[in-house]
């Protein structure tokens, strides 16, 4: 029971946290004169991406490979299944064919190189850094080709909107508030994962990839839903995969970084290519009619489901 209050404890903590990270440094930046595409592309992103990087992060430190990776993996599965997938049966979503080229083709990369990193059992501090600056590549390439103002600047944009504005001094509040609530919160998370795994007996693999991995994620479908319900199905699109991203090549490369990682074989056996088989799937839905439909966000939902029940199977 105290490892389950630790469980909800953290995941309340990260989505409260997590909140009040996006909004305080997006009001700073907003304050400082800084462009809506800009903030949009790298403050939101980082900032959506905040409690899978603390999470992961305290993981590493605490010795814990299978929750560190399975919830970055894990997100990823949810991020398009689940998420994505509520998102599209909500509502038909548009597609941005020229921002799907550069970021869906940024995605199915960043997966493939995962893969092979993951194939030779280890992520070293070298594959760390070669990750994390294919991501700062992957930023300044997308800032300077949107400087034209295209509409998947306008993307961008729209996911830097503020619910409402905040003076400076409330913005700094929140974001140091976030950021230490986001630790915190990661650590109590993680401590409770780990727990749960060993009292149960589940390898922290399984609770990286289906519980931890979920509540990471709760920023990602929060912004999702609120987007569907504005019509900005493209925001959603482009939160998943920017998310996606994020998840690949800046936790996992600052996580590897920080802490050298052995990949869990279970992960390299079956969830990463789970993840790709997503990946593939979120590619074609969007390529097909330039839209992902309400019946194709069926198919992913089923897929979730489907990938659940063969979990539970190896409980």
């Amino acid at each position: 029971m105290h490892d389950v209050i630790l469980i909800v404890l953290g995941l309340f903590g990260l989505i409260l946290a997590g909140d009040l990270l996006v909004r305080g440094s997006v009001a700073i930046a907003w304050a400082a004169g800084l462009s809506p595409m800009v903030i949009g592309l790298t403050l939101v992103g980082f900032g959506t991406s905040a409690p899978e990087l603390m999470t992961s992060l305290q993981a590493a430190a605490a010795g814990s490979p299978g929750i560190a990776i399975g919830n970055v993996i894990g997100s990823n599965i949810g991020n398009i299944l689940l998420i994505l997938g509520l998102a599209a049966a909500m509502g038909v979503i548009l597609v941005d064919r020229a921002a799907l080229r550069r970021d869906g083709t940024t995605l199915a990369v960043a997966s493939l190189a995962v893969l092979a990193v993951f194939l030779t059992g280890e992520m070293t501090r070298g594959t760390g850094v070669v990750l994390f600056l294919a991501l700062a590549a992957y930023l300044a390439y997308t800032l300077i080709t949107e400087r034209r103002r295209t509409a998947a600047a306008a993307v961008y944009t729209r996911e830097a909107e503020l619910p409402a504005p905040l003076s400076t001094p409330k913005a700094l509040v929140f974001t140091v508030a976030g950021l230490v609530g986001t630790i915190l919160s990661a650590k109590v998370l993680v401590s409770g994962g780990i727990g749960i795994a060993q009292a149960a007996g589940l390898s922290e693999s399984l609770i990286g990839l289906t519980l931890i991995a979920v509540g990471t994620s709760m920023p990602e479908l929060a912004t999702s839903v609120v987007a569907m319900r504005r019509g900005q199905g493209d925001v959603a699109l482009g939160n998943i995969i920017g998310s996606n991203i994020f998840n690949l090549l800046g936790i996992l490369g600052i996580t590897a970084m920080v802490q050298p990682l052995t990949v869990p074989s279970e992960i390299v056996r079956f969830d990463i290519w789970i993840m790709l088989a997503a990946t593939a799937a979120l590619v074609v839905f969007a390529v097909t009619g330039a839209r992902i439909t309400r019946i194709e966000g069926l198919v992913l939902l089923v897929g979730y489901a489907g990938y659940l029940a063969v979990l539970s199977r190896s409980v």
